[in-house]
């Protein structure tokens, strides 16, 4: 991974385009995240960088967590993260990484906690139908239903959907686009919604996809099912 950066979801609202458009996007408070400990090959076996997020008294932390942090000459952080960063051979213990540098324009993933909403049934967790209110259902309309036959394989499969727990999981949000940065206001604003409630932490990442330009050339297609693709001078006559 080439940039990375630890945040706080401060919530949603929206913009205009040029053309007047209304973007919905996700304000973050990105960072600033300083190196509170580097890993190299001769050490660890691989190369990162561990990156610390906002101030905290030294009280709420763990004497190992303290410890650590006193041995790597920095203040007090509340959430620690570690990223292995192509460029993490060139980083010292110090450094500090701030919201530009990501840039507009720029495609991340946004992984977080999504919201939890309790232990609910399979109409909510699952979107399952209720049963009809006829015929004796009795007071069952909300229930799961048969849950797999009882002589084989005399179980239940992984996977059958259930009431449980619902939400508080991590969510990772693919090929986001950022449409905003503000390095004094720490701010990055992303275009559409990002996993966790209002101040949950988050991580920001380039993304994993490949955001390749496809090279669309207009007239003769590749496609020999149609019809520029079977006969390709009778499609160029007709450009």
């Amino acid at each position: 991974m080439k940039k990375a950066i630890i945040g706080k979801k401060v919530g949603m609202t929206q913009i205009f385009d040029e053309s007047g458009k209304v973007i919905p996007v996700t304000v973050v408070e990105a960072g600033p995240c300083v190196v509170t400990q580097k890993k190299t090959v001769e050490t660890d076996g691989y190369t990162a960088v561990q990156l610390g997020f906002e101030d905290v008294k030294e009280s709420k932390l763990t004497k190992p967590e303290a410890g650590h942090l006193k041995k790597a000459g920095v203040e007090a952080k509340k959430h620690l993260k570690e990223f292995r960063l192509e460029n993490a051979a060139n980083m010292n213990v110090g450094d500090v990484i701030k919201a530009d540098v990501f840039a507009a324009g720029d495609m991340i993933d946004v992984t977080g906690i999504s919201k939890g909403h309790g232990y609910q049934g399979v109409i909510k967790r699952h979107g399952a139908h209720r049963i009809d209110m006829t015929h004796g259902g009795g007071p069952v309309h909300r229930h799961a239903g048969s849950m797999g036959a009882s002589s084989h394989q005399s179980r239940i499969f992984p996977g059958k959907i259930g009431a449980g727990q619902m939400g508080n999981e991590q969510v990772t949000i693919e090929n986001l686009q950022i449409v905003k940065v503000d390095a004094e206001l720490n701010m990055i604003v992303v275009r559409g919604a990002i996993p966790g409630p209002k101040g949950g932490l988050i991580t920001i990442r380039n993304t994993v996809k490949n955001n390749k330009v496809k090279n669309v050339e207009t007239g003769i297609s590749k496609n020999p099912q149609k019809a520029s693709g079977r006969n390709p001078q009778k499609a160029s006559a007709r450009g």
